[in-house]
C-alpha cells in the first residue's frame, strides 16, 4: 500500500513553521506546526480545543474566509492543518498571522464556549489559546517562511 504524502516527510528534521503539506487541484493543504515532533512537547487537549475555536472563528471572517476548507488539529498534537482554496502563500501567510494577533489581542472568551454551540465546551480556556497563538505566532515571526518541508 502507498505511503500518504504526510508520512513520507521526515520528522526528525521537521522544524515549527508553516508549510505546503499538499495541493489537490485548487485545493492547498498548509502543515501549521507548532512543536516539532517526537520531542516530548506536544500541545495538550484544552490548547488544542481552545486555539481551534478561536482560529477557526476568525479565520472564517477572514479576507480569505470564501476560501477556507477546513481548519483543525493534527492527531499526533504538534500543530494544525489549514485547507484553503485557490491559495496564496503569501496572503495565507498574512492572514494566519492577522488571526493569531487577534487571538492574542481578544477580549472576552472563547468563541463557542457553551453547551450548546459545543460538545466539551468545559473544555476551553481563553488564556491556553493566547498563549499558544502567541508561542506560533513568535515562531512564524522569527524566521523566513519558504513552505517546504526540509
Amino acid at each position: 500500500m502507498e505511503k500518504i504524502e504526510s508520512f513520507k516527510i521526515d520528522h526528525d528534521k521537521l522544524e515549527c513553521g508553516i508549510y505546503v503539506s499538499r495541493v489537490d487541484g485548487d485545493i492547498t493543504t498548509y502543515d501549521l506546526r507548532h512543536r516539532r515532533p517526537n520531542l516530548g512537547d506536544y500541545i495538550d487537549n484544552a490548547t488544542m480545543h481552545s486555539l481551534e475555536h478561536m482560529f477557526a472563528t476568525y479565520v472564517r471572517n477572514s479576507e480569505i474566509s470564501d476560501d477556507i476548507i477546513y481548519y483543525g488539529p493534527m492527531g499526533c498534537q504538534t500543530g494544525f492543518y489549514l485547507l484553503v482554496k485557490n491559495a496564496d502563500n503569501s496572503v495565507v501567510l498574512d492572514t494566519v498571522k492577522t488571526v493569531l494577533e487577534k487571538i492574542v489581542d481578544h477580549e472576552g472568551d472563547v468563541f463557542g464556549k457553551s453547551a450548546i454551540e459545543c460538545g466539551h465546551y468545559e473544555n476551553l480556556d481563553i488564556d491556553l489559546a493566547k498563549a499558544e497563538a502567541k508561542r506560533y505566532l513568535d515562531v512564524l515571526n522569527s524566521k523566513e517562511n519558504d513552505f517546504i518541508y526540509p
